[in-house]
């Protein structure tokens, strides 16, 4: 039975959450205020953290910030009744693993959580094998890059992009894909998101010298494959 934290200042929603996750097979606690929740995630308890992002004490972007700081990744679902792209990249930027608008319907709220559960599991059991791909090392299970022997140090979300496209050698990954392989479904992101974290990744290779790794494959999507 998977754990999950649910973060919100309002009780009817802390109650609507909890009886709806615990009627779908979810062990579900809550908490009321960011300093709880930051207590709560630190223990590394839980499976999964639904986070509201505008909470007493300290904000759900704060908590998030303050959980990944501490190397705690326990994937993170945001709610927030801002519904701007800018507020959503913030909001992945720190490290969530999704975002969700209010109001939502709680069918897709339980779409994404069991998306972002389904992930989790991928990469710590067997699914997540180290790759190797010329002067490209991956290793899922301590989240290292290198190329050439040099490091490169990337966000959560930049490294499940890479594993996605490195475990499919030259084999071109749609935007929609990326989102089900990286994301955990095609409703926890924008595609715009995908466009954003492969600019991130990008930069990031090409900082080591992979230049050409990273492709875009213009009306298709994206591939990785050796330079030449």
């Amino acid at each position: 039975m998977s754990r999950v934290l649910v973060v919100d200042d309002e009780p009817g929603v802390r109650t609507a959450l909890h009886r709806g996750l615990t009627a779908e097979g979810f062990e579900v606690v809550t908490a009321s205020d960011g300093p709880t929740a930051l207590r709560a995630g630190l223990t590394g308890g839980f499976d999964l953290i639904v986070l509201d992002i505008i909470i007493p004490g300290l904000s759900g972007y704060r908590v998030l910030q303050q959980l990944r700081a501490q190397g705690v990744d326990t994937p993170v679902l945001l709610l927030s009744a801002k519904d701007g792209e800018v507020d959503q990249a913030d909001g992945l930027d720190l490290g969530a693993d999704g975002y969700l608008v209010k109001p939502f319907s709680f069918v897709v709220l339980v779409a994404q959580v069991r998306a972002l559960l389904r992930r989790r599991e991928f990469e710590r059991g067997g699914g997540g094998r180290r790759l190797r791909l010329g002067e490209l090392h991956v290793d899922p299970a301590t989240k290292e890059v290198s190329w050439g022997g040099r490091s490169v140090e990337l966000s959560p979300r930049e490294f499940a992009v890479l594993y996605a496209l490195a475990s499919r050698p030259d084999v071109v990954l749609s935007k929609d894909e990326l989102l089900r392989l990286a994301w955990g479904g095609e409703q926890a992101a924008s595609r715009n998101a995908v466009e954003v974290y492969v600019g991130y990744l990008r930069r990031k290779l090409q900082a080591v010298g992979a230049d050409d790794l990273l492709r875009t494959v213009r009306g298709h999507g994206y591939r990785v494959g050796a330079p030449g």
